[in-house]
C-alpha cells in the first residue's frame, strides 16, 4: 500500500507519534465516557464544521468548474444550510447524529444476520449472528428513546471508540519501539 524507505529511525518516530496520538485518544475516550453529553455536543460541532467545511469547497469548485451547474450550487447550499443549522441549533444536530447510527447499526445487523445465515453450515457463522444480534440492540437502544437517547449514546459510543483506538494507538507504539530496538 504505502512504500516507505524502511530505516532505523522510521520506527522510532512513528512510535513516538503513535503513542502520543494513543495517548491522547485514550484520554478523549475516558472523557466521553465520564460526560457523554459533552462528548456528543463535541461530535455534533466536529461534523458541523465538516460539512460547512465540505459545503464551502464544493461551492468554490462548483464556481471555478462550472459556474451553471444547479446541482453543484444545490449540493453545497444544503451542505452549509445543514451545518449552520447543526452549529446554531445543536439539539437538532444531536438528535439527527443519533438517527444517522441507528440507521447504521440497523443496515449492519441486516447484513451481518444476511452473512451468517449464508455462512450457517460452516463454523463460526455464529460470530457472526451475535454481531448482527448486537448491532440491532445498539440501533434499537437510539431509536427506543430517540432523541433524547442519542445525547448521552453518542458520547458514550464515540467514547469508547476513541478510547479503543487510543488503546490500540499506544500498543502499536510501543511494537514499533521494540521493532526498532530489534533492528539495530
Amino acid at each position: 500500500m504505502w512504500n516507505y524507505p524502511i530505516n532505523d529511525s522510521l520506527f522510532l518516530k512513528i512510535s513516538k507519534h503513535a503513542k502520543l496520538a494513543g495517548a491522547i485518544f485514550i484520554i478523549l475516550g475516558i472523557v466521553g465516557i465520564f460526560f457523554p453529553v459533552f462528548m456528543t455536543l463535541a461530535t455534533v460541532a466536529f461534523v458541523s464544521w465538516l460539512m460547512l467545511f465540505a459545503g464551502i469547497s464544493a461551492g468554490y469548485f462548483t464556481w471555478m468548474t462550472d459556474r451553471d451547474d444547479w446541482l453543484g450550487w444545490l449540493k453545497s447550499i444544503i451542505l452549509v444550510g445543514v451545518a449552520l443549522f447543526m452549529l446554531f441549533y445543536p439539539m437538532s444536530g444531536v438528535g439527527t447524529v443519533g438517527l444517522l447510527l441507528s440507521i447504521y447499526f440497523f443496515m449492519d445487523a441486516f447484513a451481518g444476520f444476511g452473512l451468517a445465515s449464508k455462512m450457517h453450515p460452516n463454523k463460526g457463522w455464529w460470530v457472526w449472528g451475535i454481531n448482527a444480534l448486537l448491532s440491532l440492540i445498539l440501533g434499537v437502544l437510539f431509536v427506543v428513546d430517540w432523541p433524547f437517547s442519542s445525547l448521552y449514546l453518542v458520547g458514550i459510543f464515540v467514547g469508547i471508540s476513541l478510547f479503543f483506538d487510543g488503546i490500540t494507538l499506544f500498543f502499536t507504539g510501543q511494537l514499533f519501539r521494540k521493532i526498532d530496538k530489534d533492528l539495530k
